[in-house]
């Protein structure tokens, strides 16, 4: 990729992370404000779950356009990976930063406009069942996502919708304990609007956790994929045999 390439990812990254931090504040106070629905009502939890799903269907149409611009950190180091070590370096040492600056700065924006609107994903529970939370749910998104990748790379539609409703029903497990977030950017963003950022909680439960799990994900997937070959290719020399 060429440096003007790079420029516009993290370009990309920035304002995406900047809109993915908005939407959600966008949502709640469309069902509560402008729908007048309470905060726990059965409808106002399905229009706000519907508008979840539409919500990923506009950022992964956003990610098309921009040609890999994501609001997840989770996602870059995913496919980062995979790649080169150049493309690791960019990945892990701007691309994330912008990500992480572009939340800072969107949830800066909602506190000044809207401080009515609450402060973001909390922990609820102990450090070590918040890490295994954030760790479980991240690293089940992860073995989705590259599945979808793998067996259907082409159906940006059907690929969205399995995404989008795996992503809220893990997010629905999680709510109560983490915030189901998987996401270090937006989370980091509301951690530094509160001054919390720098915390053993935070650091542990919203970062090094998914980071780990992510990686393991990757790894785990990738032998799968290995020994699936493996038999595949055992199986046509039996049958030439």
């Amino acid at each position: 990729m060429d440096d003007g390439g790079e420029m516009k990812l993290l370009v990309s990254d920035f304002f995406i992370s900047f809109m993915w931090v908005w939407s959600g504040v966008l949502i709640k106070m469309f069902v509560q404000s402008f729908l007048g629905f309470q905060p726990h009502d059965a409808m106002a939890e399905f229009v706000k779950y519907a508008l979840f799903i539409a919500n990923m269907f506009f950022f992964a149409y956003l990610g098309k356009v921009t040609d890999g611009g994501a609001y997840n950190p989770l996602s870059v180091l995913s496919s980062a990976i995979s790649g080169g070590f150049g493309r690791f370096l960019f990945s892990v040492g701007a691309r994330i930063s912008a990500q992480v600056f572009g939340s800072i700065y969107g949830v800066r924006l909602i506190i000044e406009s809207f401080p009515e609107m609450g402060h973001g994903p909390r922990l609820n529970v102990d450090v070590h069942r918040g890490a295994l939370t954030e760790g479980f749910l991240t690293f089940t998104i992860v073995i989705v996502s590259l599945g979808l990748s793998r067996n259907i790379p082409g159906s940006f539609y059907r690929k969205t919708w399995i995404s989008s409703v795996s992503k809220l029903t893990l997010h629905i497990l999680g709510s109560d304990l983490t915030g189901g977030c998987m996401n270090p950017a937006s989370v980091m963003g509301w951690a530094f609007a509160r001054g919390d950022h720098l915390t053993k909680e935070h650091i542990i439960v919203y970062w090094l956790a998914p980071i780990v799990a992510t990686l393991l994900a990757v790894w785990i997937f990738k032998l799968l994929i290995q020994l699936l070959k493996e038999e595949k290719a055992n199986m046509k020399i039996k049958k030439s045999d």
